[in-house]
């Protein structure tokens, strides 16, 4: 019996089917079957399907007599399924490499549940992907499994089938299958999530779903079938008395859905959205059930409950008029409201400080990382009294942990809680019209240990501070209350180029700490989550923004040096966030671009080795003791324009290259990894890593927070044990082939 059954009906996606069945073959958790169902089509999906089933015993191959429609189809994979679990694709999706692999070990750690969601990205026609938007349910904090009622919000994700692992005996012993119709998911999902005496979640995107591009000319009467889906959601709680609780949901859910479809022009065939929402008053009132409904949402629920079909195009009329003559009176409404929260801040600053608050935030707006992201962590570990809470623009929401209260600058959420917190912690400033109060303790964490120049320093690089304000800089230096540092260069040069009356806690950086906590079980599933193929050494680049170009595309031709190093080869790809995109694009073969994954520290416990130009991440990666090899071929026009504290060539952490060939030699050679590095790295370990021993961040909060002056001792450098990089772990380091001559004869080093 195999432990998963992936079901895939195809219809009408021949050019997509084989990408879908090779992304399950080439698994790396291989205790599969494959069920192909296809459903009638008239193009070659059933011959794709009949060749794959010929050349994998793990495939088969489901021939229905016509087209029953995407419910149906995958009811017939699943009553020929035997696998432990089943696991839906659409035809046009693929899993991402790994992806069982990482269900099965979360299934094992969660005990077998019903359920077990998983993340999943969309896939425009354009080519991106685009990451579900939330993703912050599928958090793995907590106990798990459990059921819904413990994480309701659950309901929240995306009712696709093709996101969840269902345990096959829960299945058929519930009775459970799809319907017919377009909206087959719905009456599927609600049951299913409602009935489970066990759930589990998995914060990785395990599923790539495929947004195929529709022509705005086509809608579809099947769209109608909604009203039908409803009704058998419906009936199924109104069948069990124990369900009752979800009917509020529910119902809210059925709202936002019809909304959904008579909102979206696409969706209905033209002429019928009067119609439409005609039905949907009736469905709206034969099903509604009390309880409370967001303002956002008001307005939408009346049109529905009241079929104000004339109404919605009279609103819609006056919305377009708006949008075209409108603006005088937005800038009105926009000044009308910033005043509203000058005056609610002004209120706040005079109630009394919560001593029981701290607000959090990093790189101006972006997710929970860096060292608050690490701080605010230990604020919960440390001093579990103080509620914490972490600004961010609504894009990288996601990233918040869910036990933190979640804010969005400029609203009066925001200006209440740095009213009114005691901690304040930032790793950039805050809003400059922050007003630090009497009480209130602001600790700057700052995001790296400085090369480049900083502060003051940039004043006579106008190139390198642009617009940046000195005396507005130095206002906010005024606010701090304590500054973080990882080593006496830091703390010398942060004194120096930010005067100020501010206390400096040598203490370390805390987004470090997790480079000595983590384990080698850690690398394995971060490794697995970005797709690293086993036994391949992975080269993290991370290149620095250059203040003196204006494009920051990268020089370095990434795919050409892989080619010339061999297969055994990836590369992470991974722009400075001022760099507004990838380092490549699109990202192909070996080259792995994660520019937008939230935590650096998961891509340096992943990677084998750092390459880097100038960044400060090169001091925070030394902690791992891994090898470091800078890629400096614009050195002269760096220090011009931006200029350095010292030469890195005189004190670097690893082999220096000053070109592409050379950076290719220190590969092909060994000498990324050879004793001289190892040298050269020890000595920069010993200068830059003094105190990062993997308790900063519980240091800074036993200090700040709980007053006291007896901290954990630093452990020694050489009593630290960092886990060790994948690579290590290898008999012999991989084969290198280098392309040498005009005609790319390859020669292959062994080191």
């Amino acid at each position: 019996m195999p432990r998963f059954s992936v079901i895939v009906p195809a219809y009408t996606v021949q050019a997509y089917l084989p990408a879908c069945l090779e992304s399950v073959l080439s698994q790396s958790y291989e205790d599969l079957e494959l069920i192909v169902v296809d459903d009638g089509s008239p193009d070659a999906c059933g011959e794709i399907a009949d060749e794959f089933a010929a050349r994998d015993p793990r495939v088969r191959a489901v021939h229905l007599a016509r087209n029953e429609g995407l419910g149906p189809a995958r009811n017939a994979g699943i009553s020929e399924a035997t696998g432990d679990y089943l696991v839906f694709l659409d035809g046009d999706d693929t899993l991402t490499p790994h992806a069982l692999r990482a269900i099965a070990d979360r299934l094992k750690e969660t005990g077998e549940p019903d359920v077990l969601l998983h993340d999943h990205a969309l896939v425009p026609c354009s080519g991106e992907i685009v990451r579900n938007a939330v993703t912050g349910q599928l958090s793995e904090q907590g106990p798990a499994p459990f059921r819904l009622e413990e994480r309701p919000g659950l309901l929240r994700v995306p009712t696709a089938a093709w996101n969840k692992a269902y345990r096959r005996e829960f299945v058929e012993s519930g009775g459970f299958a799809f319907p017919s119709g377009h909206h087959a998911d719905t009456p599927w999902t609600y049951p299913v999530l409602m009935t489970a005496e066990s759930i589990a979640t998995l914060d990785r995107v395990c599923v790539h779903h495929r947004q195929r591009r529709r022509s705005r000319a086509l809608g579809t009467a099947g769209h109608f079938d909604i009203f039908d889906q409803y009704d058998r959601v419906f009936a199924h709680v109104d069948s069990r008395p124990e369900l009752a609780q979800w009917r509020p949901v529910l119902f809210r859910s059925m709202a936002d859905d019809l909304w959904a479809v008579f909102a979206d022009r696409d969706r209905l065939p033209r002429g019928s959205r009067g119609e439409f929402l005609r039905r949907a008053r009736d469905h709206y009132r034969a099903h509604r059930t009390p309880g409370p409904v967001q303002v956002r949402s008001w307005l939408r629920h009346k049109v529905i409950h009241l079929g104000l079909y004339r109404t919605y195009r009279v609103a819609e009329l006056a919305r377009r008029l708006r949008q075209r003559s409108g603006r005088p009176v937005l800038r009105l409404a926009k000044a009308l409201r910033a005043a509203a929260l000058r005056l609610h801040y002004r209120v706040q600053l005079r109630l009394p400080l919560r001593a029981d608050r701290a607000v959090f935030a990093a790189y101006g707006g972006r997710g929970h990382g860096c060292n608050p992201g690490a701080l605010e962590e230990a604020f919960r570990t440390f001093a579990p009294h103080i509620r914490t809470a972490w600004i961010a623009r609504p894009e990288h929401h996601h990233t918040i942990p869910t036990a933190t209260l979640r804010l969005r600058p400029g609203t009066a959420a925001y200006w209440t809680a740095l009213a009114r917190s005691k901690y304040l912690v930032n790793n950039t400033d805050f809003d400059r019209r922050l007003v630090k109060r009497p009480g209130q303790v602001l600790v700057q964490t700052q995001h790296g240990t400085p090369l480049k120049h900083m502060g003051l320093d940039l004043q006579e690089r106008p190139a390198a501070a642009g617009d940046l304000d000195f005396d507005e800089m130095l206002g906010g230096v005024d606010q701090w209350d304590h500054l973080l540092s990882a080593n006496r260069h830091t703390t010398l040069t942060w004194e120096r180029v930010y005067p100020g009356g501010y206390t400096v806690l040598p203490y370390g950086y805390p987004r470090n700490d997790v480079f000595q906590r983590a384990t080698s079980q850690d690398v394995r599933r971060l490794r697995e989550s970005l797709g690293i193929p086993e036994g391949t050494v992975a080269i993290l680049y991370a290149p620095t923004h250059r203040d003196y170009r204006r494009t920051q595309r990268t020089t370095l031709d990434l795919d050409r040096l892989l080619r010339r190093l061999g297969p055994r080869f990836v590369v992470l790809a991974r722009a400075h966030h001022r760099h507004g995109g990838p380092l490549v694009s699109p990202a192909t073969g070996r080259v792995i671009d994660v520019s937008d994954h939230p935590s650096v520290e998961s891509l340096c416990l992943a990677s084998d080795a750092l390459v880097t130009d100038y960044s400060s991440l090169m001091f925070d990666y030394a902690n791992l003791d891994r090898p470091i090899v800078i890629h400096a071929d614009d050195q002269e026009a760096y220090e011009a324009a931006r200029g350095t504290y010292f030469d890195l060539r005189s004190f670097a952490p690893g082999a220096v290259a000053r070109s592409d060939d050379e950076l290719t030699d220190i590969f092909a050679t060994g000498h990324w990894c050879g004793s001289r590095s190892t040298q050269l790295r020890s000595a920069f370990r010993a200068r830059f890593c003094p105190y990062d021993d993997g308790r900063a961040a519980e240091r800074v909060v036993r200090h700040v927070v709980l007053g006291e002056t007896e901290l954990p001792p630093v452990i020694p450098l050489a009593e630290r044990h960092p886990v060790p990089s994948a690579a290590a772990a290898l008999d012999r380091f991989p084969l290198t082939t280098v392309h040498r001559s005009a005609t790319d004869t390859p020669v292959t080093e062994t080191h």
